[in-house]
């Protein structure tokens, strides 16, 4: 069966707005590795509308201010995008995209059962959604030496039916302060 992997960069008191923290190269080269191991991203609909069509852009013309930003780009851009249950999203644009809607759980696991590689969730409402249903694997936390103050926390809304143990498996520590934590489920 497939892996579910979920991804985030978290401000140290838990913010996960795309407007505070840090975006830098080694941040960047972290998760193009990740982006790497995977052959589907399962996004919901504001977490693609953030990254869709700005990466493919981005690859096409080699716009990013580094080359970390650049092979970031390359590596979404090579990925098939599911779109999960979007009410508001009727059509999406790229070849190696397209929408499923339904049950969510049902959805998940039908991907999870399907041939290929790992699979990527990333943003909060659908992947905190897969998180209380149990369906994530790896957990890929990127935590930002920076106090936002304000912000959407990491699973505020989420009502988890029980606890989920998780085993720290590595981490690595960035020049910039950033460190990374990887947890699999047990």
């Amino acid at each position: 069966m497939r892996k579910l992997i979920f991804g985030i960069n978290l401000t140290i008191d838990g913010c996960c707005d795309h407007t505070k923290g840090m975006a830098n190269d080694e941040v960047h080269d972290y998760f193009t590795e990740l982006m790497r191991s995977v052959d589907t991203l399962l996004y919901g609909r504001k977490t693609y509308e953030l990254m869709f069509p700005y990466w493919p852009e981005v690859a096409k013309d080699q716009s990013g201010h580094t080359k970390a930003i650049n092979d970031f780009a390359d590596a979404i851009a090579s990925i098939e995008n599911i779109v999960v249950c979007s009410r508001t999203l009727n059509k999406v644009d790229g070849k190696n995209t397209s929408i499923i809607s339904g049950n969510l759980a049902e959805e998940a696991l039908k991907l999870k059962q399907q041939p290929g590689g790992n699979i990527s969730t990333g943003g909060v409402d659908i992947p905190s959604q897969l998180i209380a249903l149990g369906l994530v694997n790896e957990f890929h936390i990127v935590v930002q030496p920076i106090m936002a103050g304000a912000g959407r926390r990491f699973l505020d809304d989420t009502n988890m039916p029980e606890s989920q143990q998780l085993k720290l498996v590595d981490t690595k520590v960035f020049e910039s302060g950033c460190v990374a934590l990887k947890y699999v489920t047990q």
